[in-house]
């Protein structure tokens, strides 16, 4: 895993996201950064993951986020995997670890490129060498879009696209591009909705034409494809799902068909791209089934959360479940809380709360527990997280369950997207303990 650098150190956008990322060991270790070890004040980040400490003996405070290197090494190689048996393209979603390092490595693993959703994560990718950014998201913010326009009149090989799913934001978009002497266009995909009370989106293919006619009209944009989420899908099941697929696939047919595409020079792909983390087996399935159009397609998969995996959320959800003869995902995450409190025989408090574990989708879910007497590791059995304050999680113990005050409770956490954002510095963990690296993240 690539080292980290001061976060005031200019990259220029023309750096690899190898180069950009291999910087970042010059950052200070101090108290910016929760649970590292309180004698490594003043290391660089790349000096103390030289030092290869144990996660357990080596100084870190309680709580501690790892993430598992094996892990994560195992979601990277089979999510290139798959997407190259399906003959997909790959811009996972980078909102979920918001981490340069994972990008790069990504990018290393086969990514076409790095999925956004709002134009500070845009910013952080190419403040880190990412040349390519699919947008998930119509941009009509003005200031944003003026940022837009600067880096790709400055960078010929940046390339970038994102949403539109209302004419009103295609005037806005071109307003905004035409005041800020935008030269090159800024290539869009046209947004279809999942259905009647889905999130965003046009939701008739009447309404996409309006949109694609709104974009003809101007000289700032370019309609390069469509796209959309499939986990918006109201009432979500395989054949639903499906079945919005299959729409998404007859509008890029009908819109090639009507020379909406025809602002594509010679060579270049239409876009047609969908794929969270919970179908992209019928992603891959449909996009099969695209029919052969005036131009090559680029089938873009935009699945993000595969990187840590999880206990909770995405262990129930994802594809894998259903075909378990592709791979199986390992969940990465691993949260180290301390017991601070044994107050009954059947109630324990731990040291980690709110602000360091995800809690929207399910609660932590003890897994071992690594005795303060010797430092042995076993089962969590009888011992469950029942509540979470802001400092402290609530722990339930049945009778019999080993645990006393110092002993240390692993947890596994759900959803990804909510526990990278509470951590800037997460050390990367090897199996036996040792520290390798540590992951930053800009939130």
């Amino acid at each position: 895993m690539q080292r980290l650098v001061p976060e005031e150190t200019p990259l220029a956008a023309e750096q690899s996201p190898e180069q950009s990322v291999t910087a970042l060991a010059g950052e200070r270790v101090d108290h910016r950064f929760k649970a590292l070890p309180p004698d490594a004040e003043g290391l660089t980040v790349g000096a103390l993951a030289a030092e290869r400490r144990n996660l357990f003996t080596g100084g870190f405070t309680t709580p501690v986020l790892a993430l598992s290197a094996e892990s994560v090494e195992a979601n990277l190689a089979l999510l290139e995997t798959y997407a190259e048996r399906h003959g997909l393209a790959f811009a996972p979603h980078g909102k979920t670890s918001m981490s340069p390092q994972l990008f790069a490595r990504q990018l290393e693993y086969g990514a076409w490129g790095i999925t956004a959703a709002v134009p500070h994560q845009a910013r952080v990718y190419r403040a880190y060498g990412i040349g390519r950014i699919f947008l998930a998201n119509e941009l009509v913010d003005a200031v944003a879009l003026r940022w837009l326009a600067r880096e790709l009149d400055a960078d010929p090989g940046f390339t970038f696209a994102c949403y539109v799913d209302s004419v009103r934001g295609v005037e806005l978009m071109d307003e905004a591009l035409r005041a800020a002497g935008a030269v090159r266009p800024v290539d869009v995909v046209i947004e279809l909705g999942a259905g009647t009370g889905a999130r965003t989106g046009a939701r008739t293919e009447a309404d996409c034409a309006a949109v694609a006619d709104a974009v003809a009209a101007t000289s700032t944009l370019r309609l390069v494809g469509v796209a959309g989420y499939e986990g918006e899908v109201p009432d979500a099941s395989p054949e639903r799902v499906r079945e919005w697929l299959r729409r998404l696939v007859a509008l890029a047919a009908d819109l090639d068909a009507a020379g909406r595409f025809a602002g594509l020079a010679d060579g270049e792909e239409i876009l047609v791209s969908a794929g969270g983390s919970a179908w992209f087996d019928a992603v891959a399935d449909v996009f099969a089934e695209i029919p052969a159009l005036s131009r090559p397609v680029l089938k873009l998969l935009r699945s993000g959360a595969y990187v840590s995996h999880d206990d909770g959320h995405y262990r129930h959800l994802t594809p894998f479940n259903r075909i378990p003869e592709e791979g199986t995902l390992q969940p990465a995450f691993r949260l180290w809380a301390q017991v601070v409190s044994r107050p009954t025989p059947e109630q324990a408090f731990v040291n980690a709360g709110k602000r360091d574990a995800a809690y929207d989708l399910d609660l932590p879910e003890a897994q071992v527990v690594r005795s303060a007497r010797d430092g042995s590791v076993r089962p969590a059995t009888g011992i469950t997280v029942s509540g979470l304050s802001d400092q402290h999680g609530w722990v339930r113990t049945e009778a019999g369950a080993e645990l006393e005050v110092g002993d240390w409770i692993g947890m596994g956490l759900s959803h990804p997207c909510t526990s990278f954002d509470k951590w800037q510095l997460i050390p990367l963990v090897e199996a036996d303990g040792t520290v390798t690296d540590y992951i930053r993240t800009f939130f």
